[in-house]
């Protein structure tokens, strides 16, 4: 007994549909299921999603101070020599803004 292409589509559609709801169903249960677990341990977003950084390793990521290796001797600015230079050094001899 061979079944024909077009019950064999509608058996696709209703596994589908079975499918769909078996899953709706379920992943209702397992939110119920962690909703309760939160609020019987008082867990916080943190918790249970953590960052991937902890108060450790957050703290000693801190940025390094950069000396400064030029001046404007107008204005008094200075520039580390790094990033995009500043319009009152740009284009110019770096030399004579250097600081000693």
């Amino acid at each position: 007994m061979t079944t024909s292409y077009k019950d064999l589509l509608q058996q696709r559609e209703d596994l589908e549909k079975a499918i769909a709801d078996a899953r709706q169903r379920e992943v209702s249960d397992a939110v119920s299921r962690v909703r309760a677990l939160v609020a019987e341990y008082g867990l916080t977003s943190q918790d249970v999603f953590p960052s991937g950084r902890s108060s450790k390793a957050a703290g000693s990521k801190t940025t390094v101070k950069v000396a400064p290796k030029y001046r404007d001797p107008a204005t008094g600015q200075t520039w580390t020599g790094r990033g995009k230079a500043p319009k009152w050094i740009d284009g110019k001899d770096r030399a004579a803004f250097a600081i000693a």
